[in-house]
């Protein structure tokens, strides 16, 4: 019997087999090699399926520490940070210099400006209203105005108007009204 084994005729398998295939078809013998991948794949599959099963059946490390949120900041802790961030009301006009500055290096014309002072009995505020008529590109203006608050967080842009003589003149009127919000100094 064994030596039958080792008679096998190669090459009259491989006819049969190319006989076999020429009968069957190509899309039959593509199903049968997809079919074949697919139970190989599925072979390969399962053992790695079981193991991420094992995984995700562990349970979780438990948090050594648990991190607790701080509590929220108290009324008094919000207001006494509000009237932190106030400007002071001694250099309100040194905050006029600082809006001229900045409208020169944006190259703005900038003659004069209007001022006016107020302040809030209830909140214990004072404000500082500027309206400041500025001419230039379009792109220069709102970069003036940005560096504005940028540099004077306590201000606020409460009005920004535009004009323009022509559509084609690339200088625009501005009118900008911005608002300091500040504190009396503390002795």
């Amino acid at each position: 019997m064994a030596g039958a084994m080792n008679n096998v005729n190669v090459p009259a398998l491989l006819l049969r087999a190319r006989i076999a295939v020429l009968r069957l078809g190509v899309p039959a013998c593509v199903a049968i090699v997809l079919c074949v991948a697919g139970a190989a794949a599925w072979a390969w599959l399962l053992p790695q399926r079981a193991a991420q099963a094992r995984v995700m059946a562990q349970p979780l490390p438990a948090p050594s520490t648990l991190v607790t949120p701080p509590p929220p900041p108290s009324a008094n802790q919000n207001l006494a940070a509000f009237y932190d961030t106030l400007g002071e009301k001694r250099y309100a006009e040194q905050q006029v210099k600082v809006l001229f500055d900045l409208a020169a290096k944006s190259s703005l014309t900038l003659n004069q400006g209007e001022y006016k002072a107020g302040y809030d009995k209830a909140s214990r505020v004072s404000t500082y209203q500027i309206i400041l008529p500025v001419k230039g590109p379009y792109q220069s203006i709102w970069q003036f105005a940005m560096q504005g608050l940028r540099a004077m967080p306590y201000a606020s842009l409460d009005e920004v108007g535009f004009r323009r003589d022509t559509i084609a003149d690339p200088t625009v009127e501005a009118r900008l009204r911005f608002t300091l919000y500040l504190k009396d100094a503390e002795p």
